[in-house]
């Protein structure tokens, strides 16, 4: 492009000059060549960028870049061609050779994306839509019989070239978008209604056996279905449609029709594909379970893909209609089969009918809900025809499971999983094991009442019988491995295992009821049987596993207690061997490291309810020991002191900070009745002397009638001049011990016990002649510190004595007043009068005095013979004399 300079003279262009700068520029143009223009830029084009028509703004390049911006040229370019016409454009109209050429174009796009093995997407290349630009417009057709001719080539290139059916709508909408009545010629209308059924037809072809042209092993496949759809709804909507094929039924219709042939078609397609090869009864059921797991595979299809595009497109519903044709055709081979295999089920067939009863199962699961289906569903009641396999069905699960527990106990060593699992493999297997079983009672799950009752009855008891088998079958293992282990910490441990893993199995037994279902069950069956038939007979068989279960646990449990027995009564037996200058806490040490490491041992390999109840079982033992022991030393308190230090720290050791044994579970009344024995026995003959009179006084303050008579008494300390007054005033009610009906009493008044108050004599009262109310009104003075008065059992001892002139004196009983009640010795009494004290008298016990017989059996000690000789004799005094009858 070019800036036009026309030649002017100088004397116009003096006539122009205004100043020197004007003269100077007309000096300078005057050295230019005469007419020379000005470039303004150039624009340069590649003739194959070029299309048949452009029209755009292109921008001019420079020469140089002083000017950079030399701004933007308008351009329109057209190309036309002026070729001989061919001979088929001479003999056929240009509509005609225009469809051709576009089948031509459009077969040769097809074939190439199909040679590199890539889809092709509808549009054409640019050479292919400029070729068939340049001859619409040189034949000059118009839009409609542009898109008709599209329609024509698309629709029948559909039905034998694959390409997306999404190519078809654009001239679909195009058509229904210019249709006219009368535009085509009779001829034109024949061909575009026959491109309407044609493609129709095709269409439903394609429908029909949409399970094998639309797979969905292709990921692009529910999207061809759907757009397949489309274009079909698209064209039977068109208004050209309606005028050219009135006769052809709805869509929905023929769709739906072309559905049903198909389904049917594809399932003696998929029946002939599971023929077997061989003829046989079983060959033929498993022939039959995978057509009938075919049959579910493509239901579930049908109910995830294919009947959503359907319902989106047409509002028709694939999958109740395909499940109501496939239903019919599975029951009458199903029930044909069953029939012929009859009532004489073999194990293998069983097996088979078995397999396909779940399937069968599953297939009826996937029935549509009410309102989707009409009539009455062929599989119904499928399960009768299974009825003659149920024996064989229980038969082969018990058998299996059988056969597991034993493989499953023959290969387990007896050894712990974990430090947190106490439990061996076998449990685990036996676990899996049951769980299997009930997993196969859910899936039988029986649609009859009774029968499932029947059914659930027979898988409890199988599995009842598995859990006694299983603790004969471990036990004998536990035998197996032990018998050549000369450790018996080993054996132990193996036999702690044993007994958690029958613990485990309990546990497992303990869930049947919510595994089985027996609250649905019961209620299914509540109009069926009799009320309470369920409780007598499941939960009994339950109840009655669980009883063994328990027994061989304790059982096992009784024989680590027996091991442990054994150690306990050895460490028992040296602790009271040994000599007197090892101190009761050093002798002591062995047992308690020994149950520190046994107990500590139990505790790590036994679960913890069957730990409490070893650790109740070994201390009830542990407690017999000790009484057998303490029996043995009862003469010795160096050994009954050991004993009762030992039970003390057996006790701690039991209860091991509240991780053991409760403070209830400890405190029994053997733990009561052998503490206080060991007390006793540990005791010094001076504390047992004290205990005695202890006990003398809870005696006599617990008598309430005064049969044998009483005596009254005046007690007071005087702390200032330590001296203990008493004054005896009287006694009533006294026995006649003479022959002539009367007595002749006194008082005998010693302080006990003679060890705290050695240096005291005794004193006495005056001598009454037969009077059996004597009034005495003496007073005894006794100088002593208030210190031994306030100790447990010191006590003033009133003996009242029937004088007899040639043999002994006669007892007519003894009273025993307890010195730390005495008026002033606790020093906080006014001094004022002095009550009196009204004391019933007693007799000593003749035999069975528990301290009497301690202190007798300690035949060194002479205060103590001293001490029980004196009591024997009042006992032999007092058992002279029955009782005075009541009057």
């Amino acid at each position: 492009m070019w800036d036009l300079d026309t030649v002017e003279s100088v004397r116009q262009k003096l006539g122009e000059l205004t100043d020197l700068h004007g003269l100077r520029r007309i000096f300078k143009e005057a050295r230019k060549d005469k007419g020379q223009d000005d470039f303004l830029g150039n624009v340069v084009l590649r003739l194959q960028d070029l299309r048949c028509r452009e029209d755009q703004w292109y921008p001019l390049e420079p020469r140089t870049e002083t000017y950079p911006d030399r701004g933007q040229c308008h351009l329109q370019f057209q190309l036309i061609h002026k070729r001989r016409a061919t001979s088929a454009s001479r003999s056929q109209p240009s509509y005609t050779v225009h469809l051709h050429l576009l089948q031509q174009l459009v077969s040769h796009e097809v074939t190439q994306h199909q040679a590199g093995s890539t889809s092709w997407d509808g549009s054409l290349s640019p050479q292919a839509a400029t070729v068939l630009f340049l001859h619409a417009t040189q034949k000059d057709l118009s839009d409609f019989h542009q898109s008709m001719a599209q329609w024509l080539a698309y629709s029948r290139l559909y039905q034998s070239l694959e390409f997306p059916s999404s190519c078809l709508l654009h001239p679909i909408t195009s058509i229904e978008y210019q249709w006219i009545q009368g535009r085509l010629k009779a001829e034109q209308e024949e061909e575009l209604a026959a491109s309407f059924s044609s493609l129709l037809a095709y269409g439903l072809s394609l429908i029909r056996r949409f399970r094998s042209v639309f797979p969905l092993s292709v990921s692009d496949s529910p999207a061809r279905l759907q757009s397949l759809l489309r274009v079909l709804v698209q064209m039977c909507k068109m208004k050209a449609f309606g005028e050219l094929c009135p006769n052809t039924a709805p869509l929905p219709q023929l769709v739906t029709e072309a559905l049903q042939t198909g389904t049917t078609e594809w399932f003696h397609l998929k029946q002939q594909h599971h023929q077997p090869m061989m003829q046989g009864m079983l060959e033929a059921g498993k022939a039959l379970l995978g057509l009938v797991q075919d049959i579910i595979g493509d239901l579930h299809q049908c109910q995830r893909t294919w009947d959503k595009i359907f319902h989106n497109t047409l509002k028709i519903h694939l999958f109740p209609m395909a499940f109501r044709e496939l239903q019919w055709l599975v029951a009458k081979r199903v029930q044909d089969h069953t029939t012929a295999v009859g009532d004489a089920v073999s194990p293998e067939m069983g097996e088979s009918l078995f397999q396909l009863y779940i399937s069968l199962k599953e297939l009826c699961q996937l029935r549509p809900s009410s309102s989707e289906r009409d009539g009455v569903m062929a599989l119904e009641s499928f399960h009768r025809w299974f009825q003659p396999a149920i024996p064989s069905w229980l038969q082969k699960t018990y058998s299996v499971a059988l056969a597991r527990v034993q493989r499953a106990v023959q290969m387990d060593e007896l050894v712990p999983l974990g430090e947190l699992t106490k439990h061996s493999t076998s449990a685990v297997d036996l676990s899996t094991c049951f769980a299997q079983i009930s997993h196969t009672a859910r899936q039988l799950d029986w649609p009859d009442p009774e029968e499932a009752f029947m059914i659930t009855v027979k898988f409890v008891e199988d599995t009842c019988r598995l859990a006694l088998v299983y603790c004969s079958l471990i036990k004998a293992r536990a035998r197996e491995l032990s018998s050549g282990q000369k450790d018996q910490a080993q054996a132990a441990n193996m036999l702690c295992v044993v007994v958690n893993d029958m613990e485990q199995l309990r546990l497992v037994i303990g869930k049947l009821p919510a595994q089985l279902a027996w609250e649905a069950l019961e209620q299914r069956v509540g109009a069926v049987l009799e009320q309470g038939q369920l409780q007598n007979t499941l939960h009994a068989q339950l109840q009655s596993a669980l009883a063994g279960l328990g027994h061989e646990i304790r059982t096992g449990v009784h024989t680590l207690a027996e091991q442990l027995e054994v150690g306990i009564a050895k460490h028992i037996q040296k602790l009271v061997g040994v000599r007197e200058s090892v101190l009761p806490e050093d002798a002591i040490l062995p047992l308690m490291k020994f149950l520190e490491v046994e107990l500590c041992y139990m505790n790590t390999n036994l679960v913890q309810e069957n730990f409490s109840s070893l650790l109740t079982l070994l201390w009830t033992h542990t407690l017999t020991v000790l009484e057998e022991v303490a029996a043995s030393q009862r003469s010795s308190s160096l050994a009954s002191n050991r004993l009762k230090i030992a039970l003390q720290n057996l006790e701690i050791c039991f209860h091991a900070e509240g991780c053991g044994l409760p403070p209830e579970a400890l405190h029994t009344a053997t733990f009561q009745a052998l503490q206080r024995d060991l007390e006793l026995q540990a005791a010094s003959s001076r504390e047992l002397i004290q205990r005695y009179f202890c006990g003398r006084i809870q005696q006599q303050a617990e008598t309430i009638s005064e049969e044998l008579g009483a005596v009254t008494v005046k007690a007071s300390y005087r702390t200032s001049e330590q001296k203990l007054r008493v004054e005896l005033l009287s006694a009533s009610s006294l026995l006649p011990l003479d022959s002539n009906g009367s007595s002749d009493p006194f008082v005998q008044l010693t302080l006990e016990p003679r060890h705290e108050f050695p240096e005291l004599a005794a004193r006495e009262t005056q001598k009454h002649k037969k009077d059996l109310h004597p009034l005495f009104d003496e007073t005894f003075e006794f100088l002593v510190p208030a210190e031994p008065c306030r100790k447990p059992g010191a006590c003033l001892l009133l003996t009242v004595l029937d004088y007899d002139t040639l043999g002994a004196d006669d007892l007519e009983g003894e009273a025993f007043l307890p010195l730390c009640e005495v008026h002033g010795l606790s020093g906080s009494e006014e001094p004022g009068e002095v009550p009196q004290t009204r004391l019933p008298l007693t007799y000593p016990v003749p035999n069975g005095d528990p301290i009497l017989q301690l202190l007798e059996g300690r035949k060194g000690d002479r205060e103590a013979q001293v001490f029980v000789r004196l009591r024997r004799q009042r006992a032999k005094q007092a058992s002279q004399h029955a009782l005075r009858p009541a009057p």
